[in-house]
């Protein structure tokens, strides 16, 4: 008979206990399960709720049980439904008619709200983990390229000088802010759902903060309705998870094209690229392209939630029994994604002959010489014209701006002097850039101090 079916006569038809099971998503759960009870069975017997002695035994059958899982020893059913259940059933199998007293003074609406919540904390510090070895990638590529000139784009078209380093402690900043969404979610996430029961709580006289402080939450929750009700941690979870995944996405996009014959930017090790079945001289950035497209499926997941959630009345309801498999399907990818990456970034080499190649089209320095015509008095948006011309006429000319002669600047302002050809060599534009958050190599260098004293804190 179900642990819930007294009053019924009639048993549960098997499509419907195969429709309705949950354990082969929730059985994830199962050491979050078992401490949540073992927590649980601990105040039982300190409030006095259930005999100490007889919550000692559920204690030691719960850790036996525990031993068994991870042993490979026990073998779930989808008869009992879902984690809880299965473990329960589990604890009265081994110990007796003692077991059935653990569910004394909660439901499986708190217990389930109560391990998603544990599994969610200790995911989010995996993955602020991963982030942590990902920035110190990124703080490596930074030092290594600190000096070398790099063409920034937008609208992906040269528009000027830039330092390598300068472009990948962007990205540090991106998924900084990863770290603090995570770390801020990682708040609401923080809050102890037990013995909110089905959302009525319960007239046991439960220590709510033993349990809290058991199992290492900073909180309880403060209204047993919105307990076992509420999912917007999960929502917050995988909201935080797809900010992330789109910051991977776009790095990603840029390790492709600049891999690509076009752009020759970046060698792809061999270790993280894949060959093509039909063309022998393929080498693909598969791992980048596949990060890229779970971008997508981490999105989806949030959504599903966000669907799931919109208009369901209080308090719990089947339809949430859905939450779990897509903050599965988004910590699994993130964290996938992550472990990957970082790798893939730290073993990537830098062309040199490529990226300077680069640098000769694309007049890279027009924006300097307006700056160096607005240095001899000339308002910017009559420089900035004075440019845009010289730059038609290097184009019909086929040069670049520093290809000029005196005398051809002269065609467009007669006060340009000598010392425009020091002025507008890439690495002066660079240099002069040293403005806080620059992409000089004093600036950057700066940053990047900053940067390993911020990870030094985590």
């Amino acid at each position: 008979m179900k642990l819930w079916g007294g009053r019924f006569e009639k048993g549960t038809d098997r499509i419907v206990e195969e429709f309705n099971a949950s354990i082969s998503i929730d059985s994830r759960m199962y050491k979050q399960d078992i401490n949540g009870s073992i927590a649980h069975a601990k105040m039982l017997g300190k409030c006095g709720i259930v005999d100490m002695g007889e919550a000692e035994i559920i204690i030691a059958g719960l850790l036996e049980i525990l031993n068994d899982i991870e042993a490979g020893k026990v073998e779930f059913t989808i008869e009992d439904e879902d984690i809880h259940m299965n473990i329960e059933r589990l604890l009265i199998a081994k110990i007796g008619d003692i077991g059935k007293k653990l569910h004394t003074a909660r439901s499986r609406n708190d217990q389930v709200a109560l391990d998603f919540r544990m599994y969610t904390k200790d995911t989010i510090q995996q993955v602020i983990t991963l982030l942590i070895d990902l920035e110190k990638t990124i703080i490596n590529k930074a030092e290594e390229n600190i000096s070398t000139i790099f063409p920034g784009y937008t609208h992906l078209q040269k528009a000027q000088p830039i330092t390598l380093s300068h472009h990948f402690m962007a990205y540090f900043e991106m998924f900084k802010r990863d770290m603090e969404r995570f770390k801020d979610c990682l708040k609401r996430v923080d809050i102890m759902p037990l013995g909110s029961c089905a959302l009525a709580g319960t007239s046991y006289p439960l220590d709510r903060y033993m349990v809290a402080d058991e199992l290492g939450f900073a909180d309880i929750a403060a209204n047993s309705i919105d307990a076992v009700s509420d999912r917007d941690f999960a929502i917050e979870f995988a909201s935080c998870c797809s900010i992330l995944m789109m910051h991977l996405s776009r790095f990603c996009e840029e390790i492709i094209i600049w891999n690509s014959s076009e752009f020759g930017f970046i060698e792809m090790d061999d270790a993280y690229s894949t060959g093509s079945s039909i063309m022998p001289q393929k080498k693909n950035p598969d791992v980048a392209e596949l990060i890229r497209g779970k971008t997508g499926r981490v999105y989806g997941d949030l959504i599903t939630l966000l669907t799931i959630m919109k208009a369901l009345p209080l308090a719990y309801n089947k339809d949430m029994q859905e939450d779990k498999e897509a903050v599965f399907d988004a910590a699994d990818t993130v964290i996938a994604c992550l472990k990957v990456f970082a790798p893939m970034l730290s073993t990537m080499r830098f062309k040199d002959e490529g990226i300077k190649k680069s640098l000769k089209d694309g007049f890279l320095n027009a924006t300097d010489i307006a700056d160096y015509l607005v240095n001899k008095g000339v308002a910017f948006r009559d420089a900035h014209a004075a440019v845009g011309s010289m730059v038609g006429y290097c184009i019909k000319q086929r040069k670049a701006l520093e290809d000029l002669s005196i005398e051809e600047f002269h065609i467009f302002f007669g006060g340009i002097e000598a010392d425009i050809y020091d002025y507008i060599e890439l690495s002066s534009c660079v240099k002069r850039k040293s403005i806080v958050g620059g992409p000089s190599q004093k600036i950057v260098a700066e940053a990047i101090k900053k940067a390993k004293a911020y990870i030094d804190t985590l």
